[in-house]
């Protein structure tokens, strides 16, 4: 009887064949998935990849210590009592239907809300409610479908440390074939005719060919694959012509030897492989060396406000250490984990788990790390300390991006796609033709054509080059979401600013009060509310004020771009706009001001004197001969004879601007074409900076953490703006560069292997060195550039 292969999982069904739905399973396990996703119409699954599954194992009473509250602490990232977050190690991913299934958890359990691969680590973040739904339900749901996951219970891990040697492995088999290849072949290469090499040569030819079996089904089998997923894909990706070039050297020698016409190419094959893996493996450890990714995210910035014997002072958050006391004000990201201590909480945890509903907390309750506080101000103590690439997963969180085009990612693949196609044409043309004239070069033509002309330089340009840009700026305090940040920035031509708190300082700006005489509680009262607040205005006014008695306010509300209120013992206090607080103000009046008042009573204000930022003049210079310049600010126009003569006089200054005026005249330019970059304080301009093409906000010593901004600039580097992005500018012509050197590299290694005078293994070595030459340069280049921020 033919054998069948299961529909599930692949492996061969024996006697124990089940066949359901006119489709063969090995086993009842395989057969009960597949019935899962059919009933809930997840079929599409293996639509991706035929037999993409594994048989589930049996695992009964396997996780029932998963029914521990201490276990669960430990394996979950967030737990406020209805919803959880788990981050699972699933060994079992390996193809695009795994993430496809992973990614509709909901569609077999409607408690689980979201869920989301990371393909290179091999997890899976799943947030679920637990109201009917439980971490041991989350991880029997997975291994019911054929994706246990992998749980140390001896530290509590759900990820693992081991490092995949697969790539070393193969590298070894590949090294050891080629070499005893090469040491059988010798008789050949020199042509000695004594007896045993006639005698012999048969079984050392067959040998040779034994010595190819493991190179080409082990060793060089991810090229295969690749191209094989690649075709059944529409797509002609860089591993097509490798894998169609070590095909015809292992059938054409196979065929050589079978027929006893010739000894072959196993010297070549072998030989190949071997070079190519190991160009791999040091491209592998050049990424893993540079690690752009890990050194960027180690400088993301966050301030924070720590206490200690009653003296509040800014730290950055990688400094928090367990113990710590922590104020957060309104609006401020909770970096930590921590107790709450004193304060009102009402935390916002949309960060996290993508639902809006605030949560309320009192003194004792935990806070996790990723909730945003939303009433006042808040006292906590740390647990642990920061780990900086939770954060960065915050602020990167495709739920707050907006889908801003990677356009050289797309310029990448697209030129890879046309280059695969060109190369195969060459590559048929040239063989066509030396089968014509001479059909003993024919086979190494073919072969040396699609090995240079792999396109694995082109492919590594834009991720090096960008990714050294993003250590490098990071270093130089300027914190970007991602690499097509840079893209983005590179492509701006209007450039609009906020005023208060990004062209002037906060630090050096003063106030001084005209109005009715303050009680000592209003004073304190006053204060307090101010420290609620991280706008720029409030900052100020807070460090210019006395210093008073800490209270805790009964009521504390934000309202952005008018003011903020408080209560405090039937006190009702008011500070901000004059019309949010009830006053007919002197339209004559055209200073920044801030009005107070207390239990609906005008009390007075406080006029602001603006400082602005050193080297304000020089960079509107700068940037006036090549972008639109606007400033667009919320306050009176009190400072527009200052600004005309600090500013350029092509400088549009424009006032009175709400938060949803700003939004409005951003997409308003951006339908005329315009690539704006907009520059606020990441709190009043969230929305324009999400409408924005390039969001930047200006962090002095307070939490900007906004899903809104797409990269944030430390305030003392704010006169260095043109210089950044001039440099994003120069990234992407580095981009360019490398793609006309990996141009005349492939003209050049083209013109010798279609005249038939390069050997398909001095190919393979040109070929590695070649995506390594590409790295250097990028990176020197980069590095340049960085050097004259310096």
């Amino acid at each position: 009887m033919e054998q069948q292969t299961c529909y599930h999982c692949g492996d061969i069904c024996k006697l124990e064949q089940l066949v359901y739905d006119e489709k063969s399973f090995c086993c009842n396990g395989c057969k009960t998935v597949y019935e899962i996703f059919s009933e809930n119409d997840l079929t599409c699954y293996y639509d991706l990849q035929a037999a993409p599954g594994s048989a589930p194992k049996e695992i009964a009473g396997k996780y029932d210590f998963l029914d521990q509250q201490k276990i669960i602490d430990k394996l979950t990232e967030f737990n406020d009592g209805q919803i959880q977050i788990t981050t699972l190690y699933i060994p079992h991913i390996h193809c695009s239907s795994c993430i496809w299934i992973l990614e509709n958890l909901n569609k077999l359990n409607p408690s689980i809300t979201a869920s989301q691969v990371n393909f290179g680590k091999k997890n899976v973040r799943i947030t679920y409610k637990t109201n009917d739904f439980s971490l041991k339900e989350a991880v029997l749901l997975l291994s019911a479908i054929g994706y246990e996951p992998y749980i140390s219970l001896e530290d509590f891990k759900t990820g693992s440390e081991n490092v995949n040697r697969s790539l070393i492995y193969k590298l070894g088999v590949a090294g050891f074939a080629f070499g005893n290849v090469m040491f059988l072949s010798f008789p050949e290469y020199f042509e000695v005719g004594e007896f045993w090499l006639e005698q012999y040569k048969t079984f050392f030819r067959w040998l040779m060919f034994a010595f190819s079996l493991p190179v080409v089904f082990y060793a060089g089998r991810d090229y295969f694959t690749s191209a094989y997923k690649g075709l059944k894909k529409g797509l002609l990706n860089i591993d097509v012509p490798i894998a169609l070039g070590l095909a015809v050297l292992f059938i054409r020698s196979s065929v050589e030897i079978i027929l006893d016409i010739g000894s072959g190419f196993f010297d070549s094959l072998t030989g190949l492989v071997f070079f190519l893996l190991l160009g791999r493996f040091f491209q592998q450890k050049t990424y893993s060396f540079l690690s752009f990714e890990r050194d960027y995210k180690s400088y993301f910035p966050i301030a924070i406000t720590k206490i200690d014997a009653g003296i509040e002072s800014p730290i950055q958050v990688y400094d928090i250490k367990k113990g710590d006391r922590l104020l957060i004000r309104n609006e401020e990201l909770i970096p930590v984990d921590g107790i709450l201590i004193n304060g009102r909480a009402k935390i916002d945890y949309s960060f996290v788990t993508g639902e809006s509903e605030t949560i309320t907390k009192v003194s004792g309750d935990k806070l996790f790390a990723g909730g945003k506080q939303t009433t006042g101000v808040i006292e906590m103590e740390a647990l642990k300390s920061v780990e900086q690439s939770y954060l960065t997963q915050l602020w990167s969180n495709d739920v707050f991006n907006k889908n801003k085009e990677d356009s050289f990612t797309t310029l990448t693949n697209t030129i890879s796609k046309r280059f695969t196609l060109i190369v195969l044409a060459i590559a048929f043309i040239a063989t066509g033709y030396w089968l014509l004239v001479d059909p003993t070069k024919a086979m190494n033509v073919f072969t040396a054509v699609l090995i240079i002309a792999c396109p694995c330089a082109i492919a590594l340009s834009a991720p090096f080059t960008l990714g050294n840009i993003l250590r490098i700026f990071g270093k130089l305090k300027f914190y970007l979401k991602n690499a097509s940040v840079i893209e983005q920035l590179a492509a701006i031509n209007t450039i609009i600013f906020d005023k208060t708190g990004t062209i002037t300082s906060n630090k050096q700006s003063s106030a001084v009060y005209d109005g009715e005489h303050l009680t000592p509680e209003e004073a304190v009262q006053l204060k307090n509310t101010l420290r609620g607040s991280n706008h720029p205005l409030s900052r100020t006014l807070y460090n210019i004020l006395d210093a008073h008695n800490i209270i805790t306010l009964s009521h504390f509300e934000e309202h952005l771009g008018k003011g903020i209120e408080s209560e405090h013992q039937n006190t009702k206090m008011k500070i901000g706009s004059a019309s949010f607080v009830g006053y007919q103000q002197d339209q004559s009046v055209l200073n920044t001001t801030v009005h107070i008042s207390s239990n609906n009573q005008y009390k007075g204000k406080y006029t602001f004197y603006n400082r602005y930022r050193q080297g304000l003049s020089k960079l509107f210079n700068d940037l006036k001969n090549q972008y639109d310049l606007v400033i667009l600010s919320g306050d009176n126009a009190g400072e527009m004879e200052n600004l005309k003569k600090l500013l350029p006089s092509k400088t549009k200054l424009i006032f009175n601007q709400k938060p949803d005026d700003k939004l409005e005249y951003i997409k308003h330019h951006q339908t005329q074409g315009a690539k704006v970059l907009m520059i606020g304080d990441g709190l009043n301009d969230a929305g324009a900076l999400a409408q924005s093409d390039v969001g930047i906000a200006i962090s002095e010593n307070v939490n900007v953490f906004s899903p809104a901004c797409d990269a944030i600039l430390d305030a003392s580097k704010f006169e260095q703006l043109f210089q950044y992005i001039t440099a994003s500018k120069k990234a992407i012509k580095i981009i360019k560069w490398s793609f006309v050197l990996s141009f005349f590299y492939n003209v050049i290694g083209l013109y010798f292997a279609v005249t038939g005078q390069l050997e398909p293994v001095i190919a393979a070595i040109l070929m590695p060195l070649s995506s390594i030459s590409i790295v250097v340069f990028t990176t020197i280049a980069t590095n340049l550039v960085g050097r004259k921020l310096r």
